[in-house]
């Protein structure tokens, strides 16, 4: 039996897409990979609020740096 693939909602696809972009400052600001991909996990609530409140992932990985 066949499993259906889940697909993604549009917002969804744009969520992970800007939580990637997020990881990318984190990185540039001195967190390694795992750890920007751990602290994005672990604060996935705080981040998915700064998505929603209109921050660009640059403003949202400076106030995670902060």
């Amino acid at each position: 039996m066949a499993k259906k693939k889940e697909e993604l909602d549009a917002e969804t696809l744009e969520l992970i897409n800007w939580c990637i972009e997020v990881e990318g400052f984190l990185v540039q600001g001195g967190a390694t990979v795992e750890q920007a991909q751990d602290h994005i996990e672990e604060q996935i609530e705080w981040f998915t609020d700064q998505f929603y409140d209109g921050l660009t992932p640059e403003e949202a990985a400076k106030e995670a740096l902060a």
